[in-house]
């Protein structure tokens, strides 16, 4: 599915855009007028952490929960923990920042890295370590990926990252191709305008 067919949640359509017409989530980082996609910037996620505000958007969270995009090796995870009937924390830090739930939807869908198990990073991190390790340049996302809900998040803000933790799952909807979430998108995207026309 090409990126414009995907409805767009309208906090996302009002964010700036790469030549290309791809909305820029609000904690890419842009060198000149190109948006570095692949990398994220320190201060416009710190900022995000501490005002609670969506990594997509940029807009505020609401108190509750909060959802991410995961890829391959802890999408397995989780779903081997719900199969065993087991609650799943995963206690290891991540530089992703959560979102709202109509956000992560379209992010999984729109963004080529997170959309295909095909797909390839065309970036790296700059000087990879335990945190961006994963963040290699011809990285794939792997056989399955997932948007997820939790109740809420921790985060840390360091000297030079921001690293967020994700607690108590609320929310499993993997996939192997993200078009099959398009209706989940659908539906959250017309609850959230039923809920503002009151």
């Amino acid at each position: 599915m090409r990126f414009e067919s995907v409805p767009v949640p309208p906090s996302v359509d009002a964010r700036p855009r790469d030549a290309r017409g791809y909305p820029v989530p609000a904690i890419t980082p842009w060198e000149g007028d190109q948006p570095q996609f692949a990398l994220t910037d320190y201060e416009r996620s710190a900022k995000c952490a501490r005002e609670r505000l969506c990594s997509v958007c940029n807009r505020l969270m609401p108190r509750g929960p909060v959802w991410r995009v995961v890829g391959g090796s802890e999408c397995a995870a989780i779903a081997e923990a719900l199969a065993a009937g087991r609650p799943y924390r995963n206690m290891a830090p991540t530089l992703e920042g959560p979102g709202h739930r109509a956000c992560m939807l379209y992010a999984s869908m729109v963004c080529p890295y997170l959309a295909r198990p095909n797909a390839r990073r065309r970036m790296g991190a700059d000087a990879p370590d335990d945190m961006t390790g994963h963040v290699v340049r011809g990285a794939v996302r792997g056989a399955t990926g997932a948007v997820v809900g939790f109740a809420d998040y921790e985060f840390a803000v360091t000297a030079s990252q921001v690293v967020f933790r994700f607690v108590d799952l609320v929310e499993f909807l993997p996939h192997e191709v993200s078009d099959s979430h398009l209706d989940e998108l659908r539906a959250e995207l017309a609850a959230r305008a039923a809920e503002a026309a009151g």
